[in-house]
């Protein structure tokens, strides 16, 4: 998330305004190229910043060298970052997990000896690769986007994670039923980022329609999981704008994505 000088942006002739905007865009429009490796640029709504900057890599080493990318630009001399947010793709696996755990010690194994983790290795292997699609996920090319991130709640009243994992499969299922009702409408995109930043999860909802999102976020509140352990971070919602056409929303107006 990054906030733009505009004042120091005026000062420049509109020669040079355009000479830096195209500089951005052929950079830009390259990190934008591809399917499970790409960019996105938004330009965000409210206070919080002004362009948000969003990377799909396979690595981290890739994800930095897309930072680098940016950073070189001449466009990034008008850009101060305000926030930002580092996460894998995640998937809920509690229903397989309980499935498979209770298999395992249904035929005497233990729990977390060497046998158990290989057959763990195993069942993840085969999970990865019959879910590829939902790890390595293309960003949507919906017109809106809203980001957030949060945290199950761990106090000396309410800890999701002492709770009974078929307690936490049954609460987390209720919770993705709710999701699934909004399926066509809305895109999610859930990661985790325990030990990679300040909160558990981030969460990136892609629509055309941003109303969208305050009636899912709105209805999944009422869910067990989210009323008693859930916390929100801030929310961040932007508006797609095709790398091709940064120059057009540096000029002051929001330009149409492409059809």
């Amino acid at each position: 998330m990054l906030r733009f000088d505009w004042a120091r942006w005026r000062t420049l002739t509109a020669g040079e305004r355009n000479t830096v905007a195209q500089e951005a865009e052929s950079v830009l429009g390259k990190l934008e190229q591809g399917k499970t490796s790409a960019s996105a640029i938004f330009s965000l709504l409210g206070h919080k910043g002004d362009l948000m900057l969003l990377h799909y890599r396979a690595s981290f080493a890739e994800l930095k060298s897309a930072e680098l990318q940016v950073a070189a630009l001449r466009l990034w001399d008008f850009a101060a970052p305000v926030n930002s947010y580092l996460s894998v793709v995640e998937l809920g696996l509690y229903d397989s997990s309980v499935k498979t755990y209770q298999e395992l010690v249904a035929r005497g194994i233990a729990p977390h000896s060497p046998e158990w983790q290989g057959e763990i290795h195993a069942v993840l292997e085969r999970q990865r690769e019959a879910m590829r699609t939902r790890l390595y996920p293309e960003i949507p090319p919906s017109r809106y986007l809203c980001f957030y991130p949060m945290d199950r709640k761990r106090d000396e009243n309410k800890n999701f994670y002492t709770l009974p994992i078929e307690e936490r499969q049954r609460q987390m299922h209720d919770h993705g039923m709710v999701g699934r009702r909004y399926a066509g409408e809305v895109k999610q995109v859930i990661t985790g980022s325990i030990g990679f930043d300040d909160w558990e999860w981030g969460v990136d909802l892609f629509a055309d329609d941003p109303l969208v999102f305050k009636k899912l976020i709105y209805e999944m509140r009422f869910d067990q999981v989210s009323a008693e352990y859930a916390l929100f971070g801030s929310f961040f919602v932007g508006v797609r704008v095709p790398a091709m056409k940064l120059g057009e929303l540096l000029s002051g107006k929001l330009p149409a994505l492409p059809r």
